[in-house]
Formats: structure tokens, sequence, C-alpha cells
């Protein structure tokens, strides 16, 4: 179990650097058709649905090959 945490604080701190080095890679998150944006004098909310479910299917397309690779 160790092991994959190690695993997993490098992928963060790899994408946390190119976020750092590169902010434009992300700049369509929350700007997608579908995604909510209500901006008003002093308030602000968004709510990236349509972004998040693009997140969520690349995230099980990647656990699904991990798993059919790793059997």
């Amino acid at each position: 179990m160790a092991r994959w945490f190690i695993i997993i604080g490098i992928i963060l701190v790899v994408i946390g650097v190119l976020l750092y080095l590169t902010p434009s890679i992300f700049k369509w998150f929350g700007h997608l058709p579908g995604d909510i944006r209500i901006e008003k004098e002093n308030i602000r909310i968004y709510i990236p649905i349509t972004s998040m479910i693009v997140v969520s299917i690349i995230l099980t397309l990647i656990v699904n090959l991990i798993r059919y690779f790793k059997s």
C-alpha cells in the first residue's frame, strides 16, 4: 500500500509542476458548454458540471486500463 501512496504522490507532484509551469494546459477547465458560471457584483459561483464529467470519464478509462494490464 505504501508503494501506491508513493506513486500517487509522484503523479500529483508532476501534475502540480505542469500546472505551475504551463497554466494554459487546463485553461479549458470550467469554460466548457454546460459549466455554470454566475458572476455578479460581489459574487462569483463556478459549477463545472461538464468539466467534471470529462475528468470522470478520463479517470475511469485510466483506472480500467490499469486493471486490464494488471490482470
